[in-house]
């Protein structure tokens, strides 16, 4: 049975910081990427930070330099560590598995990320 499990979310001042956990077991095959996506009320899910297999990372202009995604391979974790967070980070925030051979996307249930001003 496959579990993907976000933590960490929460509400938090602009300026703060928070760090999301991703926790996941029960994979089968080869993981491709693994990466963060957010939506915020009304908006459509976008992508925030991705972690491909080889260690390349990518991100959202909006997040780059204040967020950073990383994994622990002996936990099955992935995180996403936030800094100078503002309001328009307030999301829903999920974590993605993608796993190719078989071609497979695993989505947890989200976390909330709440900014106040």
């Amino acid at each position: 049975q496959v579990h993907v499990v976000e933590s960490g979310g929460g509400l938090v001042q602009a300026g703060g910081s928070l760090r999301l956990s991703c926790a996941f077991s029960g994979i089968i095959g080869n993981i491709n990427t693994m990466g963060w996506y957010r939506q915020a009320p009304g908006k459509e899910r976008e992508l925030v930070a991705r972690l491909t297999s080889g260690g390349s990372t990518n991100y959202a202009d909006s997040v780059k330099g204040r967020f950073t995604i990383s994994r622990d391979n002996a936990k099955n974790t992935v995180y996403l560590q936030m800094n100078s967070l503002n309001p328009e980070d307030t999301a829903s925030y999920y974590c993605n598995i993608f796993t190719i051979y078989p071609r497979v996307n695993y989505w947890g249930q989200g976390t909330q990320v709440t900014v106040s001003s």
